[in-house]
């Protein structure tokens, strides 16, 4: 006779118990998506990364790069996300490779050349560019002027300090006796060529030299320049300051050692690898101060607002092996003002 009170009563607390659980079930679950999303690393920014040339040639100015960034408190894979777009030295592909980058879209572009620069700048006015160039900015298109870039675009530059007329005194004061010189240039990339050209030519004549302007653009073609040079008893080569050119720095020092023909280049990368010598801003530096401008913007800054950094220091480097391949005699006040001598 009790049994059926009991029965009643058991059912009633068992429906309670289960809305209660079902309750707290549903209280917990909407919780779940705050839980997920703390649990979740934020996701990093993700700066764009263009250059004309190959990433094997270009490493230890990505790590002078990523350097830069850490200096403003951005490491890749840990806060920022970092696409790199090669054009493997076709500049054809430039456009293709930003236009990538504009839809992606990314916070920062970094372009490690003009070329580059040139086409991040025609592919957006509203991402944020900083470039590093050889070339003068200015008279690229690249800023309005170096204290007040205005718009989207800043950087560093490698250019200045009339450059020519420096290389051309250093060989000079190594060979008092050349009276022919050459400029070697890269036609695929024009702007910097002709201002290269112009520089060199005012340099040869204000120390009363000939001067022969040399082009290539291959493999094949610098293995023939250095050949025209020895046919044609050039005393000394100038090499223009190019990323293609720079894929081939030890195409150029094995063709000036076959040849003997004494030659100055932009950066020391030149001279480590057996260039005679080189005369030039601090290239791994100039690639810092890109990264830590890139770090600045991330945090912030307007690149109307940052000026061109422009360098302060150069720097002269001497290969004394190559010195002693080629049989020359250096002088002393030579080694006295270099700033490092490589044995």
């Amino acid at each position: 006779m009790t049994t059926q009170p009991l029965s009643a009563l058991t059912m009633l607390l068992s429906r309670h118990t289960r809305r209660r659980d079902f309750i707290s079930l549903l209280g917990g679950a909407a919780t779940w998506p705050l839980a997920a999303r703390a649990q979740q690393p934020p996701m990093p920014v993700v700066v764009g990364y263009l250059y004309v040339a190959t990433p094997e040639a270009h490493a230890s100015r990505l790590a002078a790069f990523r350097k830069g960034l850490s200096e403003t408190g951005y490491v890749e894979g840990r806060n920022v996300a970092i696409e790199y777009r090669w054009a493997h030295n076709d500049t054809a592909r430039l456009p293709g490779l930003v236009a990538d980058l504009v839809n992606r879209p990314v916070t920062v572009i970094a372009a490690g050349d003009l070329p580059s620069a040139l086409a991040a700048k025609a592919a957006s006015t509203a991402i944020p560019i900083v470039f590093e160039t050889a070339a003068d900015p200015v008279q690229a298109g690249l800023v309005a002027s170096l204290n007040r870039p205005e718009a989207n675009v800043t950087g560093v530059t490698n250019t200045g300090g009339e450059l020519g007329a420096k290389r051309f005194g250093i060989l000079r004061e190594l060979l008092p006796g050349a009276a022919r010189f050459a400029v070697l240039v890269n036609p695929n990339n024009p702007f910097l060529a002709e201002a290269w050209i112009k520089d060199t030519q005012s340099a040869a004549a204000a120390i009363g030299v000939q001067l022969e302007i040399l082009r290539a653009s291959t493999q094949r073609e610098i293995d023939a320049a250095f050949t025209s040079i020895a046919q044609n008893r050039i005393d000394a080569l100038v090499v223009m300051p190019d990323n293609l050119f720079g894929t081939r720095r030890v195409q150029f020092a094995t063709q000036a050692a076959r040849h003997a023909v004494p030659a100055i280049y932009s950066n020391r990368e030149y001279a480590e690898v057996g260039g005679l010598m080189s005369y030039g801003t601090n290239i791994l530096d100039a690639y810092r101060q890109l990264g830590a401008y890139v770090g600045r913007i991330l945090k912030g800054e307007k690149p109307a607002n940052m000026p061109v950094l422009q360098p302060t220091r150069f720097e002269f480097v001497i290969n004394m092996q190559t010195v002693r391949t080629l049989g020359l005699d250096v002088p002393p006040s030579l080694i006295a003002i270099a700033d490092e001598v490589i044995e």
